[in-house]
């Protein structure tokens, strides 16, 4: 198995990636730059979009798929000319927060069909320490027939992409490898060599990797959900909590961290692998969940805030309208999984209140079919919204001051910022923020 490398840089060898979403397809295409890539994925419309040269994610421009040796298949029987299998497919958590290994092990189950003697197989996707050797695993040797060590390979090397960010990109973040041995550890490590600038970090084990993983995404939930805590303390005492930032952050080795709601298919879901795993082991986490609790309750939170306020300013809450700016998970992104601003306008529904929602980056018809929702055409917007809630920190509203919101309101309107970007220019109507 030691030519593994020398055969993928040959050509004589082909890598694949299985799950082509937000994290599958920059890996992908950064792979392809050096090597000869099959991207696979069970949605074939998206398949169809990517052998188009559009990414389904919304995240990549089409010049980034061009001169790359990538061909995209739904086919099993494509995968077969593959000796390296990147897997990275989603693992979210279910409606009771149970993690839901069914893409991942799924996953597995394809590999193994097409798996052969001196194969290796790394997997990206976020998971608790130890499923990729307690879980994934016996599955891949089960519908093989192989044997890990004897006849193939098996590593991890958690995802490190974070969508809207174009700075922080997947070749110039350290990357995190692991591998079943030496042999394979030092293979996954070279492979990934190639297309990481910032170089790569040697775990010892592949439960460390999958380890630390969980614990990046945790300790910002936890940090985050301190500063939410604290954004509910600060407005009982009628405390800006920016201010209180602005002023703490002051002193060298103040993490800068901010309220907000927190969403997405990482930090609001990562937490409770680690939780899982931990209570089946008969540890149940306090602080941990502590914070995601705090963090999961932030949507309720700010919906009765702005009920509130609206009461406050002698508003008739089922003849009310409100006006929801931003809808996906985070700033400059079109991606809705998981987004707590879906919660929050529910909760305003529970009071018969009317909302209308406007995004510049989500699809209406997502929107619809994962919850029932619809985004507002441009053209039906109103001019007499009882309040407006800016809800996700989108470039296009970076700008927004009192006169776009005159032009949006009834008489004495509301104005909910969640991440504080209007402070200090709102100062005619009733304001505020986290």
């Amino acid at each position: 198995m030691k030519d593994i490398y020398s055969g993928l840089l040959s050509g004589e060898k082909k890598l694949a990636v299985i799950g082509l979403g937000y994290v599958g397809l920059p890996i992908a295409l950064a792979f392809a730059e050096k090597l000869s890539v099959i991207g696979f994925d069970i949605n074939r419309e998206r398949i169809d979009m990517m052998k188009n040269n559009i990414d389904p994610s919304c995240e990549l421009d089409s010049s980034e798929f061009e001169g790359k040796d990538i061909s995209f298949t739904a086919d099993l029987e494509d995968l077969k000319e593959a000796h390296f299998f990147v897997v990275a497919v989603p693992t979210p958590v279910d409606d009771h927060k149970v993690p839901d290994l069914g893409p991942v092990l799924s996953a597995s189950t394809t590999v193994g069909k097409v798996l052969k003697q001196g194969d290796y197989v790394v997997y990206e996707s976020t998971v608790y320490p130890g499923c990729t050797e307690e879980d994934c695993l016996p599955i891949l040797e089960g519908i093989s027939g192989l044997k890990m060590g004897e006849d193939f390979k098996l590593g991890y090397s958690p995802e490190r992409i974070n969508p809207g960010d174009k700075k922080h990109t997947i070749k110039n973040i350290i990357k995190v490898v692991s591998g079943s041995d030496a042999e394979a550890l030092d293979n996954v490590a070279k492979v990934y060599e190639l297309i990481i600038d910032a170089g790569v970090h040697r775990a010892s084990t592949i439960k460390v990797a999958e380890a630390a993983k969980i614990i990046e995404n945790t300790q910002r939930d936890l940090n985050i959900a301190l500063m939410n805590e604290l954004s509910v303390i600060f407005d009982k005492m009628g405390i800006n909590t920016y201010d209180v930032l602005e002023a703490a952050g002051t002193k060298w080795n103040f993490l800068r961290f901010y309220p907000g709601l927190v969403g997405g298919h990482c930090i609001g879901v990562d937490p409770y692998y680690l939780t899982y795993k931990s209570t089946e082991l008969g540890y149940r986490p306090e602080v941990i969940l502590s914070g995601r609790r705090i963090n999961d309750n932030m949507s309720l939170y700010v919906a009765k805030r702005a009920i509130q306020l609206m009461i406050q300013a002698d508003k008739q809450l089922k003849e009310s309208r409100v006006l929801m700016m931003g809808i996906t998970f985070k700033e400059n992104v079109s991606d809705i999984r998981n987004s707590k601003v879906v919660d929050l306008v529910k909760e305003l529904h529970e009071f018969s209140i009317n909302v209308d929602i406007v995004d510049p980056y989500a699809s209406s018809e997502e929107l619809t079919h994962e919850y029932g929702l619809s985004l507002t055409p441009a053209s039906e917007v109103r001019d007499d919204y009882d309040c407006v809630i800016l809800a996700v920190n989108h470039k296009e509203y970076a700008q927004l001051g009192e006169n776009e919101f005159e032009q949006m309101t009834s008489e004495r309107p509301v104005i909910i910022d969640i991440k504080g970007i209007l402070k200090d220019r709102i100062n005619k109507f009733t304001y505020w923020s986290l």
